[in-house]
């Protein structure tokens, strides 16, 4: 039975990618705040690591000048991901609803997003790469759902148009 619970184990971790795992020292250096403050709002986050070696987001949403959102984003090389359909994210929130946001160019104006909504506790979220629906400033697109071989920027937004303070440690993403 060991041996079976070691090949298991052993299968699983094969046919995962590690996008990003935190520890206390990881580089964040290619991690970057975008707030609603691009277009003159008043929102505030910031992102660095926990004294425990999570990656740490929070903040304060502001609903001031038409604003209302906060985002941290990591741009990297290009990924092939043609052989995963879904992404496992290791995280901790504080209860409210998030989105997980990737592009396939940094450069498109617009992301495949899908929102997630987290307990207060740590839990492993599950999102589907198919699920993801073109958007742009909160709208979705006529456009298809995420299908491409390969992305190059991730993102965590948060944006429940209203003013909240925010807290969302994250221990790693990976692709399954």
């Amino acid at each position: 039975m060991k041996y079976l619970m070691c090949i298991i184990a052993l299968s699983s971790s094969l046919y995962s990618k590690m996008i990003f795992e935190f520890n206390k020292n990881s580089n964040i250096n290619n991690w970057s705040i975008v707030d609603d403050s691009v277009m003159g709002g008043k929102s505030l986050s910031t992102f660095q690591l926990s004294p425990n070696g999570y990656g740490l987001f929070e903040g304060s949403i502001s609903l001031r000048n038409n604003g209302g959102f906060s985002s941290v984003r990591y741009r990297f090389e290009k990924k092939t991901i043609k052989e995963y359909t879904k992404f496992n994210i290791k995280l901790k929130g504080d209860g409210k609803k998030y989105n997980l946001r990737i592009k396939t160019n940094s450069r498109d104006y617009f992301s495949y997003a899908a929102p997630f909504l987290t307990s207060g506790e740590w839990q492993n979220i599950e999102i589907s790469l198919k699920d993801m629906i073109p958007t742009y400033r909160g709208k979705a697109l006529d456009k298809p759902n995420f299908s491409n071989d390969y992305f190059e920027e991730i993102a965590f937004l948060i944006g429940n148009k209203k003013a909240e303070n925010f807290k969302l440690l994250i221990e790693k993403i990976e692709l399954k």
